[in-house]
């Protein structure tokens, strides 16, 4: 395990014995002592302590001057919906309860213990004040002030903020130099462990030959070496290595972790923490700090708290544990609150008649026609068609009307041959379903007549045998798709279908032309014998061949859900089309705000409308605008009288100008 440095020293920051000496000594004088008793004392009884302040509210930029009938910058002429002006002006109410103008005040200041906070583009930063009085700093002391997240009924620790006092610092850098001092103990160059002033006098008295050539770099083997003087180099290196020297060096490797504990009692952190700051004037105020966490926000996320705690330390010893104070409160505004949860339908046109279909491969003898289920992988296939027959029989909202039987051969044989072959085959496969099927009503107990016939309110179903002599389309689709042929050999066979127009002479060159057609007969042309079946089907109880019916838009829904998800981007991408209130919410929560505007320009007035058009208006600076669509709003809808505290956007205009909706009219009760 490496262990930690600090960073490299600056000359200031270097402490002579003697100062530290004289500041020991003032420690121990009487006044200092008391004060710092004194002062721990508060802060254990609770007098004195750090606190949480949420600062001041974000305030809009400056906007550009516009025409307000010379009243001022901080007054506002706009009209209600009746088109009567209203002046606005910085107001506040005297003792009568009258609307006065004022300048801004300096008074005290009371901190609230919540803080309202705007979500925007699915995030929102929590933005507060770590305040720490002059009072309870101390050169001598370090503050660990660690910030927790309260979120949905989990907590997280934030980064710790640390104060530390100057002479802790100190402390902490001695212990440092200290360490420093020891490693530079540790000896690295190998070559101090061995006396060459003694090897280099064994070499000069019995290796006179090789001493003339001290400063010549030739290189000696050490078997030449050995060979000349019955040693070897290695021998004589290590006869002259101090074994104690290199044991006490390696005992000091071993013991730097724990000399680093012991003269770095607190290491200086400078990962996984926020800020680590050195006071070194506490007289000069308070500290304060600001604390900024971004919170991506999820559903049904409305407040998070803040606490804060921490622990007082003087160097290693931990003087006092500060418990969490109250909390301080954020309550977390998203625009996807004023989505409205309408719902879309769409218009489906329903078909009376539905078709189905699916393919099986059943084979049969050459040349023969009837359907045997004892033939290599016939089973599989028969049991598939007649699951699917079993489903369709069992539906309750379709009636089989009629199945329609395709049979298909392959190329090899005469055309003629293969047309009534396939011909037959299909007939022989409609009688074998349709025997099945006639089973199966008998096992689902419906009547039947002395002749055998069977009585059902089921309409009868119809077997249509139909024939293909032979399949080519579906022969150069197996060509093309092929991974065994070559490029040459899928060339020719193309070729040789393309420009042969018989049937009979092209199955001809293919045997003849190509050196793949044993392939092909083996392979290929056994898939070209296949069985289709087209389902037409009925939907039971349905005279009319198409009905009109309405059906829920899944698409609006998904972003009507996206949107209280708070997943904007899939919201507006789900949403846009449609150009509506709730499109123009998730522009507008998305941060797109010309792209809301534009939609919000088109719908009929409202007060959601009007409420969406203020906030768009106060972010892009229109002042003017931003405050007659908001009193509009509440005008049409009361509630949003209480909903503009929630929006910054229209937080700060309240406040600036101190906007009061006019009051509900209360009916007429006389007669």
């Amino acid at each position: 395990m490496q262990t930690p440095r600090p960073e490299k020293l600056s000359a200031g920051m270097i402490l002579s014995p003697l100062p530290v000496l004289l500041l020991a000594l003032l420690l121990l004088l009487p006044g200092g002592s008391c004060s710092t008793e004194r002062k721990l004392s508060r802060i254990r009884s609770g007098a004195l302590s750090a606190g949480l302040d949420p600062g001041k509210e974000p305030e809009l930029p400056e906007t550009v001057p516009f025409s307000d009938g010379g009243s001022g910058r901080d007054t506002l002429v706009v009209e209600d919906l009746d088109g009567n002006q209203v002046i606005l002006m910085k107001a506040v109410r005297d003792e009568d309860g009258e609307l006065v103008a004022t300048d801004v005040l300096d008074a005290a200041v009371v901190t609230a213990r919540f803080k309202r906070v705007a979500e925007r583009c699915g995030r929102v930063d929590i933005r507060f004040l770590i305040r720490v009085p002059a009072e309870m700093q101390d050169s001598r002391w370090q503050l660990r002030f660690q910030p927790t997240l309260a979120i949905l009924g989990d907590s997280l620790a934030l980064d710790p903020v640390i104060i530390t006092g100057a002479l802790y610092r100190r402390r902490q850098l001695r212990g440092y130099e200290q360490y420093e001092r020891f490693l530079s103990r540790i000896i690295s160059d190998t070559t101090r462990f061995i006396d060459l002033g003694q090897l280099e006098v064994f070499v000069r008295r019995n290796l006179p030959g090789l001493y003339r050539f001290k400063t010549d770099s030739s290189f000696v083997s050490d078997e030449q070496f050995a060979s000349h003087y019955g040693v070897t180099e290695r021998d004589a290196i290590d006869h002259y290595t101090s074994r104690y020297l290199i044991r006490k060096n390696d005992r000091r490797k071993a013991r730097r972790e724990r000399m680093f504990r012991r003269y770095v009692k607190v290491p200086i952190l400078t990962e996984g923490i926020r800020l680590d700051t050195v006071i070194r004037n506490v007289s000069d105020g308070s500290f304060t700090y600001e604390y900024v966490q971004p919170v991506h926000t999820r559903p049904r996320l409305k407040k998070v708290d803040i606490f804060l705690s921490g622990q007082l330390y003087e160097e290693d010893r931990p003087l006092y544990t500060i418990p969490p104070g109250e909390p301080l409160t954020f309550y977390i505004s998203s625009l996807s609150t004023l989505a409205e949860p309408r719902e879309r339908y769409l218009t489906q046109v329903v078909q009376r008649r539905v078709l189905a279909n699916t393919a099986c491969y059943i084979a049969f003898q050459s040349g023969r026609d009837a359907v045997q289920r004892e033939l290599p992988g016939n089973g599989p296939e028969i049991d598939r068609i007649r699951e699917n027959l079993r489903e369709l029989e069992a539906n309750e909202t379709f009636d089989i009307d009629s199945i329609v039987v395709t049979a298909t051969c392959s190329p090899e044989g005469s055309w003629g041959s293969n047309g009534r072959l396939a011909q037959r085959r299909s007939e022989s496969v409609s009688r074998y379903f349709g025997t099945y099927l006639d089973s199966l009503r008998r096992e689902r107990g419906f009547s039947v007549d002395l002749d055998g016939r069977i009585y059902t309110d089921s309409p009868d179903i119809r077997f249509l045998s139909r024939s293909v002599p032979e399949n080519w389309a579906g022969l150069e689709a197996l060509i093309r798709h092929d991974s065994l042929l070559t490029a040459h050999q899928k060339l020719s066979c193309l070729t040789i279908l393309e420009q042969e127009s018989d049937p009979d002479r092209r199955d001809r060159r293919l045997s003849a032309e190509t050196d793949c057609y044993r392939y092909l007969r083996s392979d290929l042309y056994p898939r070209l014998r296949v069985v289709r079946f087209d389902f037409h089907l009925a939907r039971k109880g349905m005279a009319r061949d198409t009905i009109h019916t309405t059906i829920l838009d899944s698409v609006y829904h998904s972003g009507i859900e996206a949107l209280k998800d708070r997943d904007y981007e899939l919201a507006v991408s789900l949403l846009a089309p449609y150009e509506d209130y709730n499109s123009a919410v998730a522009y507008c929560a998305a941060g797109r705000n010309a792209s809301a505007m534009e939609i919000l320009r088109g719908l009929p007035p409202s007060g959601n409308v009007y409420y969406l058009k203020a906030i768009l208006y106060s972010r892009m600076g229109d002042e003017k605008n931003a405050a007659e669509c908001y009193l509009r709003a509440c005008t049409l809808n009361r509630s949003l009288v209480h909903r503009g505290e929630l929006d910054p956007e229209i937080a700060v205009l309240i406040a600036k100008y101190n906007l009061t909706p006019p009051p509900e009219e209360e009916p007429d009760l006389s007669f």
